[in-house]
């Protein structure tokens, strides 16, 4: 159950970017924005987290899971050295699945060759 729990909530966040596109004729770099700010306000109003317990990877896989990753980085280093290390908290707790996602496309462009 967990796993038709997890696609359901993940395919609701992709056609919701995807109603964005087609509807509302934004860009994809907006949509990009729009679904990371929105998993940032989620998890300022403190709804987030229970969204991940009720849906597992349907809400960490997604990009709006980006902007949850951002905010708490950006928290934790506010409580540990204050205003200064906001920015450097940012990207200090999603570093890992930044560099993994680089490290993966790095390895599948040695592995398979782009159709021209």
């Amino acid at each position: 159950m967990e796993y038709l729990i997890a696609f359901i909530i993940g395919g609701l966040i992709c056609v919701v970017g995807q109603i964005m596109l087609d509807v509302a004729k934004i860009t994809p770099a907006h949509v990009m924005v729009t679904l990371v700010v929105s998993g940032v306000v989620l998890d300022f109003i403190g709804i987030y987290d229970g969204f991940i317990k009720f849906a597992g990877a349907g809400a960490t896989v997604p990009i709006i899971s980006f902007g949850h990753s951002l905010y708490h980085g950006a928290l934790q280093e506010l409580n540990q050295t204050g205003a200064i290390g906001v920015a450097n908290g940012m990207f200090e707790v999603p570093a890992a699945g930044i560099t993994a996602a680089i490290a993966f496309s790095f390895l599948a462009s040695l592995v398979f060759k782009p159709k021209g």
